[in-house]
């Protein structure tokens, strides 16, 4: 297969699931982000190449399409419809085209220019051809718990269409199929696109970013999705919009009361154990979570109480704690 090997880049074997090729692209996604590797060039190169693998290997049709034509599997398809005799696409940019009619719709002028038409195979007539919006395009982007919290800007690489040079995008050079575009008057280049995400994302949100899609015949583009996902905190647990998190408490401060700093995902901030506080109780900071998305709130925080026990007791304490055992049997 000429070109860029998907599979391999992901590393999995061409009968693996998408369930598969998903867990293989995490995997990679989190050793290769540019947040992890800063200003390693190899790296970014390299999830770029795994994003662009995953795009393709996880969209049925176009993991179809791929896995038949290769690399040239975008122009492979209407290069044999060229070849069958379907009418082509000789627009894409370019002046005219007969792709969008249906040749039975001139039926409706006596039969005359169908009849003409299918003999001729379309050739011979150049006819306007009605404006069509590109298709849209999803693509998958992780991000990071303080990224979801304060949103973010990213550099994504695409693959974006653009006219070809050989042909000047009719498809045609003489009477043949253009055979650097295959016959579709589009090549495909990488395109590198500044996103933004907004605050309040979670796994599963997808930001539209209008008109980035795939080229429309004589119409507008299609829209660009971004298809988010969440990654697992360390620290942080999200539910919805509220976030849980564990707070430790010295004993003496749980039985006593006194003051400990609860992390947020702005900064500390102070809370106040009162006396004979349980482990695991948990107190709720309102607005000290995630924001709603397009909305000026904020879901909640809850911390969780965890009662750390003194280690490495001197012989006063644990004195103290006989005294206290002996006051207060079991």
């Amino acid at each position: 297969m000429p070109g860029k090997d998907y599979y391999q880049i992901l590393g999995v074997g061409r009968n693996s699931t998408e369930k598969e090729i998903k867990q293989a692209y995490r995997r990679l996604a989190r050793k290769y982000h540019p947040d992890v590797n800063p200003g390693n060039k190899s790296a970014e190169a390299r999830f770029k190449e795994i994003n662009e693998a995953q795009e393709i290997l996880t969209d049925p049709e176009k993991r179809k399409k791929y896995d038949q034509f290769g690399n040239q599997w975008q122009s492979a398809e209407q290069f044999a419809k060229s070849a069958q005799g379907a009418p082509r696409d000789f627009r894409r940019g370019g002046t005219y085209s007969t792709s969008d009619f249906d040749l039975n719709d001139l039926d409706g002028l006596g039969g005359i220019f169908g009849d003409i038409l299918r003999g001729a195979g379309g050739a011979g007539f150049r006819t306007a051809q009605r404006p069509r919006k590109g298709q849209d395009i999803d693509h998958p982007i992780e991000v990071t718990l303080e990224e979801a919290y304060h949103g973010a800007k990213r550099f994504i690489e695409m693959q974006s269409e653009e006219p070809c040079p050989t042909c000047g995008s009719r498809g045609i050079v003489g009477k043949r199929p253009c055979s650097t575009c295959g016959g579709s008057g589009l090549v495909i280049r990488p395109k590198m696109l500044e996103v933004k995400i907004p605050p309040g994302v979670t796994t599963g949100s997808r930001v539209r970013i209008a008109g980035q899609g795939r080229s429309g015949p004589g119409g507008a583009k299609g829209d660009l999705y971004l298809v988010v996902t969440v990654l697992p905190h360390r620290m942080f647990e999200r539910k919805a919009d509220d976030l849980y998190v564990d707070v430790p408490v010295p004993l003496v401060a749980a039985i006593l009361g006194g003051e400990t700093e609860v992390p947020t995902l702005k900064g500390k901030l102070a809370l106040r154990i009162p006396p004979e506080t349980d482990n695991g109780k948990v107190f709720r900071l309102a607005g000290q979570g995630i924001p709603h998305l397009g909305d000026s709130s904020y879901g909640d925080l809850f911390a969780r109480v965890s009662v750390v026990l003194p280690k490495n007791l001197t012989q006063k304490e644990k004195a103290l704690f006989e005294q206290l055992r002996a006051n207060r049997p079991i």
